[in-house]
């Protein structure tokens, strides 16, 4: 049953009072019923209390007021001055700034009072409120009443001293909950105070992680330049002391230390029972240790994969290289950079990055072996190695050998992070980052120079130059669909034949790749060999299909317009036109009379037939017709008409109409032109090759 109690004492600023402050409370919750709310109204008297001993440094009143629905609790100082409600999280390894935090997470409501003399902060906790959350944002399940919880016998005394109820347990740090298992520690041996140690292995020593209580610690200024009360002197070298280890495994160690006021002692059995609260934080830091590590290991496993993905992304090796040290800035040092080897053996400094980008001057003049030649030495016995090489002052940090298919690219260097050394953990992700990044920079290497091959392959199935007559120009352009490794099908040729004789050819071969590649070398030499001999074309395109047909590919054909060209005495062009599966060139004329007059439609020319290697028997009709001077004649392949912007195609007819406004232009302009417009009708890259070869006709000058 519930009954309404109110208790009110005033304390002095003793570093006994918190423990005053929390037996009223534990007081009047077990006389009014409410033992289930004693773990959370404890904690929060304690950080009040405790703030007002420390900070305010002037007598407390504590009120309690329990009710049939909960219970209400106020600290009121006589210091005078605005009460800072500050609620970002402090830092874990603060000594102070939790007070209103804790209020703020635990009470159902909670604020502050003011009056001329003093302030005051009160919280209050309500029975069958909303669940609380707990630091991992899950609700915490109700505990039951519990009046054993008020039992003041010594096996309850025990189990007060170590065990802290779950749900309460999971909405504190790990800093607060050693907080909380300090304080009981102290109250029941009779300490002034204490503080709890911790050297994690990391290489900054031992840190205070926990405290309570101001005797025998040193005077810590708070936020505001508000000291420690000056009616606690004890120092750490006047207050009695004594330190019990935490038995934690290796490599981590710790201590608890404990100290007394001058006038008081501990109690006789303090020794075990501090030995069995130490055993009790030992399992709470090292749970907290594990739970860090597999978040950790999460984090890395994560971080790996989104690495990974980043550097298989690109086959640039500009771009790899340059995008290694920003995956490890600021993650895993302070600064990265990656030498790579050269043709004789030698390291230089190819890309690097500083989180400092005004420290990143020096660091680069430290890395290119001019200033330190120890640097250089340590770089170059990484890259020789097969470990980790330790990097010395001032580019203080860790090195390791780029290693991909048995081969050494060069090294990955990591500089340290600013508050500490590298960890065992952090130097095997740099090495599996180096790892990771090697394959990713020898893949770019070899797409690299299969990419120079395939443009040098490219280039050889192109005619370096066409020829130059007076009279007549030729202009050509060739846009691939691929940049990369792939070579494409289409090809054109122009190859003189003697005095005024020209040979023009344009063709497609199906597919890409080494093979196509292969197809159209033959292509291009047996057409020069048998236009050299003197073959008619009707008669090349039969003997190019039989040598197609005894390539025994029958997926490989190819689509083929030749035409021979002729000057005439009276300055025209007289051509031969030959289509082997090909589109119909246009035959473009410019407008007619002195001033030009209407632009004609440009028709397309020539007997459409059959492509060579598909059948045994091929059918072509040559046709013969006459370009006048200003005319031209526009050769292109299904690259351009089939380009295509969504379900639109490019087409014959917006061709013709963009050949039209090209008419009276000279052939270079043309085929510049036009190739212009096909690749801008999209802005999707091309999916076919674009070859346009132009002759033209060119008029007498007046």
């Amino acid at each position: 049953m519930t009954t309404a109690v109110h208790r009110r004492l005033r304390l002095p600023a003793d570093y006994r009072s918190p423990a005053a402050a929390r037996a009223a409370v534990r007081e009047v919750l077990v006389e009014s019923g409410q033992s289930d709310l004693l773990d959370e109204a404890l904690l929060l008297t304690t950080e009040l209390s405790t703030n007002g001993v420390v900070h305010a440094g002037t007598d407390l009143d504590v009120d309690i007021a329990a009710d049939e629905r909960g219970v209400t609790v106020t600290v009121t100082d006589y210091r005078g001055g605005p009460i800072e409600t500050n609620l970002l999280t402090p830092d874990e390894t603060a000594e102070h700034g939790r007070g209103l935090l804790l209020v703020d997470q635990f009470a159902t409501s909670w604020g502050t009072t003011h009056d001329p003399t003093g302030k005051g902060v009160w919280f209050r906790l309500e029975r069958g409120g909303p669940p609380a959350r707990t630091r991992y944002g899950q609700p915490t399940r109700p505990r039951p009443e519990s009046p054993e919880a008020a039992a003041t016998g010594p096996a309850d005394a025990l189990v007060w001293l170590v065990h802290v109820p779950e749900d309460l347990r999971q909405r504190l740090t790990l800093p607060q909950l050693l907080s909380e298992l300090l304080l009981r520690l102290c109250e029941v041996i009779g300490a002034a105070g204490g503080a709890v140690y911790v050297d994690a292995s990391d290489g900054r020593g031992q840190r205070m992680v926990a405290r309570q209580g101001t005797a025998g610690l040193p005077v810590v200024e708070a936020p505001d330049g508000i000291a420690a009360p000056e009616a606690e002197p004890e120092t750490a070298e006047s207050a009695p002391s004594e330190s019990v280890p935490l038995p934690l495994p290796r490599p981590l160690s710790g201590r608890i230390e404990l100290h007394t006021a001058p006038d008081a002692a501990l109690t006789e059995s303090w020794h075990s029972l501090a030995q069995l609260s130490a055993e009790r934080m030992t399992i709470a830091i090292e749970n907290d240790r594990l739970r860090d590590m597999d978040r950790a290991r999460r984090s890395w496993l994560t971080y790996l994969a989104e690495a990974s993905e980043l550097l298989a992304q690109s086959l640039d090796v500009e771009l790899t290289l340059a995008l290694v040290p920003q995956l490890v800035v600021p993650r895993l040092g302070e600064w990265c950079a990656l030498h790579v080897l050269d043709e004789y053996g030698e390291l230089s400094l190819a890309a690097s990055t500083h989180a400092d980008e005004g420290a990143l001057p020096l660091l680069r003049r430290l890395l290119s072996g001019h200033d330190d030649e120890e640097i250089t030495d340590r770089l170059t016995e990484a890259a020789h190695g097969d470990g980790v090489v330790a990097l010395p002052r001032p580019a203080e940090g860790v090195a390791v050998p780029l290693i991909a298919r048995g081969g050494v690219l060069g090294t990955l260097s990591v500089g340290r992070p600013p508050d500490r050394l590298h960890a065992p953990d952090d130097v095997t992700i740099i090495s599996d980052i180096a790892r990771r990044a090697a394959l990713a920079i020898e893949n770019a290497r070899i797409h690299a120079e299969r990419a120079d091959v395939s443009q040098a392959f490219q280039r050889a199935l192109l005619p370096s130059a066409l020829p130059t007559a007076d009279g007549v120009t030729f202009a050509a352009e060739y846009e691939p669909a691929s940049t990369g490794t792939d070579v494409g099908g289409d090809f054109y040729d122009v190859l003189e034949l003697g005095a005024d004789q020209w040979l023009m050819c344009i063709g497609d071969v199906c597919g890409k790749g080494a093979q196509a590649a292969a197809l159209t070398g033959v292509v291009r030499d047996v057409i020069r060999v048998l236009v050299r001999d003197g073959r008619p074309l009707g008669r090349i395109v039969e003997l190019l299909n039989q040598t197609l047909l005894d390539q025994h590919d029958g997926y490989r054909y190819c689509t083929l317009a030749m035409a021979v060209v002729a000057r005439a005495a009276d300055g025209a062009l007289e051509i031969e036109l030959c289509l082997s599966g090909h589109d119909k060139p246009f035959l473009v004329r410019p407008g007619g009379g002195p001033d030009g007059g209407e632009v004609p439609n440009p028709e397309q020319v020539g007997e459409c037939g059959t492509a060579v290697g598909l059948l045994p028997e091929v059918t072509v009709t040559p046709v013969k017709f006459r370009l006048a001077p200003g005319d031209a004649l526009v050769f292109f392949t299904d690259g351009v008409t089939e380009r295509r912007r969504g379900g639109t195609l490019f087409g014959h007819q917006r061709l013709r109409r963009e050949l039209r406004g090209l008419a009276g232009a000279p052939a270079a302009t043309i085929a510049g032109k036009l190739t212009d417009a096909v690749l801008s009708f999209t802005a999707d890259p091309p999916r076919d090759d674009i070859a346009v070869l132009v002759l033209r006709n060119e008029p007498a000058a007046p």
